[in-house]
């Protein structure tokens, strides 16, 4: 028995999938959710074997859902109306998706090939993904406090790693902490700005306003904070700062 959960804001669309899944799929156990918050909800609690996920919803998006679940043995199918930029990423990471309205030869095709997959793959695809996704929205999105947050490149100055959290500086003064370690959160800054200057920061180039040489190095952050310099970054860090 595949048990399946769908996830899809959109009435007739989650119908319509799931009557087709029926109608041609055997053996099949099927749970549908009108919300993604719902969706994380039910696939932490059923441990389905694949999922079927829109990709545009108000609450959050299908890939943002998928970041902020801890299960994640599965496989996924994005569901989504025609969206170039969405698809391109998909692409890219080589998870499967299709078109709405679904076809049912591509539906039948999608479920074949998923049962194929083998499920640990998820996690280095959705990695493939969520990088792709981040370098041409030019956005950093960051899942804190309940909320996600979606942060344009030149608002963060800073980032504090405190043992298993995270502390994002932001220009307006404001922060945000994440309870992740810093190498985890780091994934999401893959941009030329911001580098890793010591174990505990990593910075936004543009918001650096002084470089201090006393005790090893130490620069001044646009918002008044400091951050300290490893030795084995520095060389790197005066060649990006164009001080060599």
């Amino acid at each position: 028995m595949l048990k399946i959960v769908i996830i899809d804001d959109e009435k007739n669309a989650l119908e319509a999938l799931e009557w087709k899944l029926q109608k041609y799929v055997d053996h099949i156990d099927i749970t549908t959710c009108n919300s993604p918050i719902v969706g994380i909800k039910t696939i932490e609690k059923l441990h389905p074997d694949l999922v079927f996920l829109d990709i545009q919803m108000p609450e959050m998006d299908g890939f943002t859902l998928l970041e902020n679940l801890n299960y994640k043995d599965f496989k996924v199918i994005f569901t989504t109306a025609h969206d170039e930029f969405a698809l391109k990423a998909i692409k890219v990471s080589a998870i499967d998706y299709l078109l709405k309205p679904v076809d049912k030869d591509e539906l039948i095709s999608a479920v074949e090939k998923a049962t194929v997959t083998p499920n640990h793959i998820l996690e280095t695809k959705l990695q493939t993904l969520l990088s792709s996704l981040n370098k041409q929205h030019h956005k950093i999105n960051i899942a804190a406090d309940g909320k996600i947050y979606l942060l344009e490149q030149d608002d963060v100055v800073m980032l504090k790693s405190d043992k298993s959290y995270t502390t994002i500086y932001l220009k307006d003064l404001s922060q945000i902490i994440v309870s992740k370690t810093l190498k985890e959160v780091e994934k999401k800054f893959d941009f030329p700005q911001f580098f890793r200057v010591h174990n505990s920061y990593l910075i936004n180039i543009h918001h650096v306003k002084e470089y201090m040489k006393s005790f090893g190095g130490e620069l001044i952050m646009s918002n008044g904070l400091s951050a300290s310099i490893s030795r084995n970054k520095k060389s790197e860090l005066l060649t990006k700062l164009s001080l060599v």
